[in-house]
C-alpha cells in the first residue's frame, strides 16, 4: 500500500484547500489543485516521516481561517505556519508542480518553452499583455565617473 493510499481520503480535500490558500488564483479550477495534491501525496510514498509531519499538520490546520483564500485571515494564517515542516513540504512540491501544469500555463497566458523555437527574442518575450509597461526615464544629471583616474587609486 502506497503512502498516498495510506494517508486518510478526507485529508485530501485539506491539502487542496490549503494549497488554493498558499496560491490563491481565482480563475483557477479545481484540477490543477488537485494534480498538485496528488503529486505531494505521491511524494510521500518515499518517506514516512513526511507522511506522519503531513498527516498530523494537514489534520491541525484551522480550515476556518483557510476558508476563503483570498482573504487576509487566510495569509495571516498562512504566515503562521510557514516555518511549519509539513507546510515547507507541502510547498516546496507544490511550487513546481502547480506552474508546472499546463492548464495553469494556459490560465497564465504562458505559451511554454521558447528554446526548441528559437528562444523568446523573436518569439514574442515582451507579449505579456498583464505586466505595466515599464517607466523608462533618460538620467540627465552631470555625467557619473565609474573608473577612478589611474592617479587617484588607492596605493597600499
Amino acid at each position: 500500500m502506497s503512502a498516498a493510499s495510506a494517508l486518510r481520503p478526507d485529508l485530501k480535500p485539506v491539502l487542496v484547500q490549503l494549497l488554493r490558500a498558499a496560491y490563491p488564483h481565482p480563475t483557477f479550477p479545481d484540477g490543477p489543485y488537485e494534480r498538485t495534491a496528488d503529486k505531494v501525496l505521491t511524494e510521500l510514498d518515499a518517506d514516512l516521516w513526511h507522511r506522519v509531519v503531513l498527516e498530523r499538520g494537514l489534520a491541525t490546520l484551522d480550515r476556518e481561517a483557510l476558508a476563503d483564500p483570498h482573504a487576509a485571515a487566510a495569509e495571516e494564517y498562512l504566515r503562521g505556519i510557514a516555518q511549519a515542516e509539513f507546510f515547507r513540504f507541502v510547498r516546496g512540491v507544490a511550487v513546481t508542480t502547480l506552474y508546472d501544469d499546463h492548464e495553469v500555463w494556459d490560465l497564465l497566458g504562458y505559451e511554454g518553452a521558447s528554446f526548441d523555437q528559437g528562444g523568446y527574442l523573436h518569439r514574442g518575450f515582451d507579449d505579456l499583455d498583464w505586466l505595466p509597461d515599464p517607466r523608462v526615464a533618460e538620467y540627465d544629471g552631470e555625467p557619473l565617473q565609474l573608473v577612478a583616474d589611474h592617479d587617484e587609486l588607492p596605493t597600499g
